[in-house]
């Protein structure tokens, strides 16, 4: 009986310090938001006969591959059929962009938040540039596959208004992920790709029961891709919370009859800092050249090299084909790199220098540009083992599906595990710095 009032005590104390907090606030506004993007994917564009599109993209692995990160979108043609993806493109390009034009490399890491207003200013000018370009790669797709749009339309009208209509509707949804970025709980553009992902779930496990249930000696095999899925997710949060720490101890300063300082800490290192974010660039940067060669393979072309080549292209970056997850592999231990690279915390230089400047070092080693050196070395070794990590997970549904021979759920393990997984961490881990913050706040005052 006191244990049970014990509980009810601090399950109450947890409700107030929400309430007290504004967590309530902030995650009612993420789920009314969530809400409206969900709204959003069952509007479809005025002209197109969903069905028809339904059963000729039924069997194309591109297009089944971005519709997973739609949440459906896609599929039926919605006016946020491109969703997230032209804004995730656009700062993919802008990132890599700072790191070679000095200007924006200054704008990002000099000029503070101003700065950091411009380059989002900028990211989003391009992200209106990428949603035309592939609007107009989507509608020229759509009027190539017999059926599907209406006949009775005109031409021009259809291809305007739809390009208008795909590009509105993902800068609203780029919106959607500011505001819940600025106003809500997590990062807007990782939850709307979750949210698209978990979206899918019921197809999937809808298509695998169905499979199960007409051939039952794949029941085995389903138990296994069950386990599999459940050590791999094990893994996912074992490497998104793991940290190498590298110890500092700061000098001993003698003011008066007082010593202060000597004291050691540590610099805490993510084995994984990108968290989600380098698969999330992979995948948009392979669906990127899929989705034109899905179109020039579409088109008409009388040279049989020509046409040969682009097919040939094509199959080698088609989620079906091994070569797609050997260039992901690729990709994703490249972009760990690249991430933790542009990372504030993850300079050695910088940090080298701050603790020159207040006085600590790393035992055994000197300060300024020894340190500095140490640190790259400690950061190289650790994003190697990060990145090597990181692919090795993104591999392992892929091969699970095939060990198994249940493939209904290998697009779902494949690409979307870890950023389910670790976008939810995520999401957890901001509840709880929010309301450790406002705890802080609370006993100052």
């Amino acid at each position: 009986m006191q244990q049970q009032a014990t509980n009810e005590q601090m399950f109450q104390s947890l409700m107030n310090n929400i309430q007290s907090s504004g967590l309530k606030q902030k995650l009612i506004f993420t789920f009314l938001m969530i809400a409206l993007f969900r709204f959003g994917t069952q509007l479809p564009i005025f002209g197109i006969n969903n069905e028809a599109f339904r059963h000729l993209a039924s069997g194309n692995n591109i297009i089944g591959f971005l519709d997973l990160f739609s949440g459906g979108a896609l599929g039926k043609v919605s006016i946020f059929a491109l969703g997230i993806g032209p804004y995730i493109t656009s700062s993919i390009i802008i990132q890599l962009l700072a790191v070679i034009i000095p200007g924006l490399e200054r704008l990002q890491k000099e000029e503070g938040e101003a700065g950091r207003r411009k380059i989002q200013q900028i990211t989003r000018l391009f992200t209106v540039g990428i949603a035309l370009f592939q609007s107009l790669v989507f509608v020229l797709l759509l009027s190539k596959l017999p059926g599907t749009v209406v006949s009775s339309l005109n031409p021009m009208l259809f291809y305007i208004g739809s390009m208008v209509a795909l590009t509105a509707g993902s800068v609203f949804v780029m919106w959607l992920g500011e505001l819940i970025t600025e106003k809500g709980i997590g990062n807007g553009a990782s939850l709307i790709i979750f949210v698209g992902i978990i979206a899918g779930i019921p197809l999937y496990t809808e298509r695998t029961a169905t499979l199960v249930s007409q051939d039952p000696r794949l029941q085995l095999g389903l138990v296994i891709l069950l386990a599999i899925f459940i050590a791999a997710t094990i893994f996912i949060i074992i490497l998104h919370d793991a940290v190498r720490k590298v110890p500092i101890v700061s000098a001993r300063r003698q003011v008066g009859n007082k010593v202060y300082g000597g004291q050691s800490s540590n610099i805490p290192f993510k084995l994984n800092p990108g968290g989600v974010m380098p698969i999330i660039f992979a995948i948009a940067i392979l669906l990127f050249p899929s989705t034109i060669l899905q179109l020039l393979t579409q088109m008409k072309i009388d040279n049989y090299a020509v046409k040969s080549t682009l097919e040939h292209i094509n199959s080698l970056l088609s989620p079906a084909s091994i070569s797609y997850y050997i260039i992901y592999f690729f990709l994703i231990f490249a972009l760990t790199f690249f991430y933790a690279s542009i990372m504030p915390n993850m300079q050695p230089k910088e940090i080298a220098d701050n603790l020159k400047k207040y006085g600590s070092a790393i035992p055994g080693v000197k300060p300024g540009k020894p340190t500095a050196d140490k640190l790259d070395e400690i950061l190289s070794r650790l994003m190697f083992i990060g990145a090597i990590a990181l692919g090795i997970i993104a591999m392992v549904p892929t091969v699970a599906s095939g060990v198994s021979g249940i493939t209904t759920m290998q697009g779902l393990g494949a690409t979307s595990l870890i950023i389910m997984v670790g976008v939810a961490l995520d999401f957890i881990n901001r509840i709880k710095t929010h309301l450790l913050a406002k705890n802080y706040e609370t006993f100052l005052k």
